[in-house]
């Protein structure tokens, strides 16, 4: 019971990234009309064909009934097993109006990085996920990086105690399942 609730809790990354192309459905005063590509974070490709529409019909005068998607795809990145820090810019609305806002996180990926944030404004400012939406979000280099939560996780020699040491036996030889005396586990 205990390991498969832990396997549940590991690896849920909710949030992916998708690539939306799209465009104005041709007609004959504009045979070719524009094409626009939007990257945006959403639970599955549904969401995030729904979101594409959402901000093209506040940014271009095209909406779904008038429109029609290209192409979506979701976007993997290369390196997945290096941590990073990752600067986000958004813009989210709470009880009291419109705010702007910066946040770091230090994850091994982007999705990673965009789930926590998303946890962390529901957790924090009790912002909704309709309610938040992803301006930019770009690498940041450990010596420009700006929170001081994140900041102390960059030095170098960083170390951090081992709270549980597991006294392991040299030889199975000499591994027995009962003992005849307390272990002990004070390290000098």
């Amino acid at each position: 019971f205990f390991r498969d609730a832990a396997r549940r809790t590991m690896v849920a990354i909710r949030y992916h990234q998708y690539q939306v192309v799209g465009r104005h459905v041709p007609t004959e005063s504009n045979p070719e009309p524009e094409v626009f590509r939007m990257k945006l974070w959403a639970l599955d490709d549904v969401k995030a064909r729904s979101k594409f529409w959402y901000f093209m019909s506040r940014l271009k005068k095209v909406k779904k009934a008038n429109g029609q998607i290209i192409a979506c795809n979701e976007i993997f990145e290369a390196d997945t097993t290096t941590v990073k820090n990752f600067g986000i810019w958004i813009r989210y609305q709470s009880r009291t109006g419109f705010h702007n806002s910066y946040k770091e996180y230090r994850e091994t990926t982007m999705n990673a990085a965009v789930d926590a944030l998303y946890e962390e404004m529901a957790s924090r400012h009790r912002v909704r996920s309709a309610c938040l939406q992803i301006i930019k979000i770009a690498e940041v280099e450990d010596k420009d990086v700006r929170r001081e939560n994140t900041r102390q996780f960059t030095e170098d020699g960083l170390s951090f105690p081992v709270v549980n040491k597991v006294l392991r036996h040299p030889s199975k030889a000499t591994k027995t399942t009962l003992k005849y005396k307390r272990p002990n586990f004070v390290t000098l």
